[in-house]
């Protein structure tokens, strides 16, 4: 599954590529915004360009630009989340600024938050937005609106951020550019010997569960979150790369057709866009518990749920949410419920036939159709 060994085979042929840079690259040790190792990254887009190749940049370090900046003006932003805010919100304008000195061509800021990508128009939106910018020639720069999101709407970390931009963007790769030069067995920073993997043909449990937290003082994702990303864009059929940021011939081996560093491989089978959207990018708002038949019948034979394999339910969920379908201890799939927790509390159990009697309309005879089912 795993090959430690020097590469062998070529990376997947790549158009499209979305590459994360990482707060400890732009603004080392949380310190002002650095072209110490942004050169090269400019460098890079500019020979991709070259080649007809698309970059589509996610930028980490608005915080620490913002930060620095108030510092140059002997000025501090209040403590907590409105001060965090506050950073970001001056940080962007010094990011584009930093971005846009490097290029001859144009660069635009977009900014997302978690219900851009949960709401399925807002996220169709965002992608006609990203295919005029590619078409005009122009330079995305993404990153996470940190001054506006607060925790509920937030997408959590620019690795977790990145993999959503990946399948949004219809990327062909996503590289995740940070201070490590790849992905390790255990965490080389604590263990003696920890070797690097060269390629990785799935993510599995166990190399989460022994994938560290964050490792700089100003990112906030670790090995764990890029991994978790790389999962999510390889079940979309998307490559990942895992390289230093800070060796130029990481990301100049990938014109090459090869890399430096870790490659987690696509799935052989690629699940469908909407699907994907549905399992990563939709918030769970509650649980229904169905009995053995219905998971038969969701499993075995791709039926719609029906009100009569529904045991119970948890959560307050609305109609259009998004909930987690369980048998017994075993999550089993999700899917887009259609109808309110308290109606669904009346009707479980009790045949399709039932629900107008019941609730005096039926809007649908089914509690999750089969089309927004997603299995796990």
């Amino acid at each position: 599954m795993i090959d430690t060994s020097a590469q062998t085979l070529l990376l997947p042929r790549w158009r499209r590529l979305v590459l994360k840079i990482g707060s400890n690259l732009i603004a080392p040790g949380g310190q002002a915004l650095s072209t110490t190792h942004l050169l090269d990254v400019a460098r890079f887009i500019h020979a991709a360009r070259q080649q007809d190749r698309e970059v589509i940049l996610v930028s980490s370090g608005a915080v620490a630009a913002g930060r620095a900046t108030l510092a140059q003006r002997q000025l501090q932003a209040p403590s907590g989340v409105a001060g965090k805010q506050a950073l970001a919100a001056v940080g962007q304008a010094e990011l584009m600024r930093f971005w846009a000195r490097f290029f001859d061509f144009p660069v635009a800021q977009l900014l997302l938050t978690q219900d851009d990508l949960a709401h399925r128009r807002r996220f169709l939106n965002a992608r006609n937005t990203l295919r005029s910018l590619r078409g005009l020639g122009v330079l995305p720069v993404i990153n996470e609106n940190d001054s506006v999101a607060v925790e509920e709407l937030r997408v959590g970390d620019n690795d977790s951020l990145a993999g959503h931009v990946a399948v949004l963007a219809e990327a062909d790769l996503m590289v995740l550019a940070t201070d490590i030069d790849g992905v390790y067995d255990a965490d080389p920073r604590r263990t003696a010997g920890a070797r690097r993997l060269s390629e990785i043909d799935t993510v599995s449990e166990a190399l989460l569960d022994r994938a560290g937290g964050a490792g700089s003082a100003v990112g906030t994702g670790g090995m764990r979150t890029k991994l978790l990303a790389a999962r999510r864009c390889a079940e979309a059929g998307i490559g990942t790369v895992v390289c230093d940021g800070r060796d130029p011939e990481a990301l100049m081996a990938l014109l090459r057709g090869g890399w430096k560093g870790t490659l987690i491989r696509p799935a052989l089978q690629r699940r469908a866009a909407r699907k994907h959207w549905m399992l990563h990018a939709l918030p769970t708002s509650g649980v229904i518990r169905i009995d053995a038949g219905a998971a038969e019948a969701l499993t075995g034979r791709g039926a719609s749920l029906l009100p009569r394999g529904v045991v119970d339910s948890e959560g307050t969920f609305d109609v259009g949410d998004a909930v987690e379908v369980r048998h017994g201890d075993r999550a089993i799939a999700k899917g887009i419920v259609q109808y309110r927790a308290g109606e669904l509390a009346r009707i479980r159990g009790r045949h399709s036939r039932e629900i107008a009697e019941l609730l005096g309309e039926c809007p649908s005879e089914s509690v999750i159709h089969r089309d927004d089912l997603v299995l796990l």
